[in-house]
């Protein structure tokens, strides 16, 4: 198994579980919002490795934004194109000719088509890691009120006890004379 990783995340995961198994990486960290143009050099990029040999099968890993509070994580396969199990290869039923060849069309869309997905996945990630921010800023939040609530509790209940403390002394001190 062989990887190439966009980013800079799960980098030491694998190479603790697949030593010497990433090929490549490209690294997204400079940049805080995907760009189109980051994710058609990922996918010449690809493209080249796959002409070259390098692989013969590429699966794409993201987390897909479901909500601010739930990212799902999902796989897809990008290389080679995965044709739908329900698509009907003969539904027209008439001939079609093309211009230009049929190659020539695959040519130029199945490399547009890796860079949109790659692009597709690129937002939904950043999406799901704005989310998980924007959660966990609340969370902390949250718990910053909760401590401070509780703080200003104790020391009111601190000052309670001494400002008792020094009355019984004081009322003591007036009884004994």
């Amino acid at each position: 198994m062989k990887f190439y990783l966009i980013g800079r995340k799960g980098r030491p995961v694998i190479n603790r579980l697949y030593p010497g198994a990433i090929v490549a990486q490209f690294d997204t960290t400079g940049a805080k919002q995907p760009g189109y143009d980051q994710a058609q050099a990922i996918a010449n990029e690809l493209t080249t490795m796959y002409l070259d040999g390098k692989f013969d099968m590429a699966h794409l890993f993201y987390s897909r934004f479901k909500s601010a509070l739930s990212q799902i994580p999902t796989e897809q396969q990008i290389i080679p194109v995965k044709i739908p199990a329900d698509a009907d290869r003969n539904a027209i039923g008439a001939t079609v000719e093309y211009e230009p060849s049929e190659e020539a069309i695959l040519d130029d869309l199945l490399p547009r088509n890796i860079a949109i997905q790659l692009f597709k996945a690129l937002l939904e990630n950043n999406a799901s890691e704005q989310g998980a921010s924007m959660n966990a800023m609340d969370n902390a939040t949250r718990n910053a009120g909760d401590l401070i609530n509780k703080l200003t509790i104790q020391y009111n209940r601190s000052r309670q006890a001494a400002i008792t403390t020094e009355l019984v002394e004081i009322i003591s001190g007036a009884e004994a004379l």
